[in-house]
């Protein structure tokens, strides 16, 4: 075979390869993304959050509010 003939074989393999391998990435991307997307959906599910005093004697803002306008 000729040698620029094969060079250029090679070279076509090469950017073939190269081709696949980012195609190959954005799929492990993708899945990744997805996967991550589903445990964050799952974990916002399941989050209770308390409700946090707003003093330190444990009582909350709301009822300072009513008390102050009454």
């Amino acid at each position: 075979m000729h040698p620029d003939m094969a060079r250029d074989i090679v070279r076509q393999h090469i950017a073939d390869m190269r081709a696949q391998a980012r195609r190959d990435k954005e799929a492990r991307s993708a899945r990744a993304a997805a996967r991550a997307a589903r445990q964050r959906a799952k974990a916002q599910v399941n989050a209770v959050v308390p409700p946090i005093p707003d003093y330190v004697d444990g009582t909350f803002h709301e009822a300072g509010d009513r008390a102050h306008a009454a």
